[in-house]
């Protein structure tokens, strides 16, 4: 994909509420207004990278891009799982993601538990993969440095 790596930000909205409830995965969601900026060759399925709430620490993501086959969902969705573990919710607050690589398209799964099998696949996946010195050299980059507060209106519109 030509588009990778591909930066993005806006403001966590809410979800569906089943990443932390059914799955004990808790995921951050973009507003429609930016997965409807994807690009065109950024295909569904699962991707990985970097992520940062507000102007906190960097850290391992991977992110769901598509329509969630299990749950039949019609709108596309940006699920984001940050690889830390939060004490609270973060609705409200920036989430500047850098998405670095993909690991599967996405697909339907028969239970709840083989889909989260498959999610902790992806996870270690995406922890190793990121490990690399390719993928940490886009940690360290322009994109997180930016203060949020100057850049974030200026994303969401379009700028």
């Amino acid at each position: 994909m030509k588009s990778l790596p591909y930066f993005c930000r806006g403001p966590v909205v809410r979800g569906f509420g089943r990443g932390s409830k059914e799955l004990g995965i808790p995921t951050a969601n973009f507003p429609m207004s930016v997965v409807d900026n994807l690009p065109a060759d950024v295909s569904t399925g699962i991707y990985y990278g970097w992520a940062r709430v507000d102007s906190g620490e960097i850290h391992k993501m991977v992110m769901s891009i598509g329509w969630n086959p299990y749950y039949k969902n019609t709108k596309k969705s940006m699920e984001t799982h940050l690889i830390h573990k939060f004490e609270e919710d973060f609705y409200g607050q920036t989430l500047s993601v850098a998405m670095v690589g993909y690991i599967r398209p996405e697909r339907g799964f028969n239970s709840l538990e083989e889909l989260i099998a498959a999610i902790h696949g992806d996870i270690e996946e995406a922890k190793k993969k990121l490990d690399l010195p390719e993928h940490l050299k886009l940690k360290e980059g322009n994109f997180f440095r930016t203060s949020v507060s100057t850049t974030s209106d200026q994303i969401m519109n379009g700028h």
